[in-house]
């Protein structure tokens, strides 16, 4: 395990080093933990890239081009619908 002593500003902040951050895929936002050995921080999944239960049958697409993909089909069937309507 490598250890790094970094500062700890007056508000509490601290710069996680880049390297680390790299390794852990570290973002915008971690999970942050009390534990009895003191703060774990933790990177949290990007929402986009995961799946659930359905990452099986959707390999390789990520789930902002899903949400796209369905939004598009939605608006295309509310304008079929509101041709439809006018007739």
């Amino acid at each position: 395990m490598k250890e790094t002593v970094v500062t700890v500003t007056k508000k509490g902040q601290a710069t996680i080093p880049k390297g680390l951050r790299e390794k852990h895929k570290i973002r915008k936002k971690v999970l942050v933990i009390d534990s009895d050995e003191g703060v774990l921080i933790k990177p949290l999944p990007d929402p986009f890239a995961e799946k659930g239960s359905l990452k099986e049958l959707f390999k390789g697409e990520t789930s902002k081009k899903l949400i796209k993909e369905a939004r598009s089909e939605e608006k295309e069937k509310e304008k079929r619908l509101l041709r439809d309507v006018s007739k």
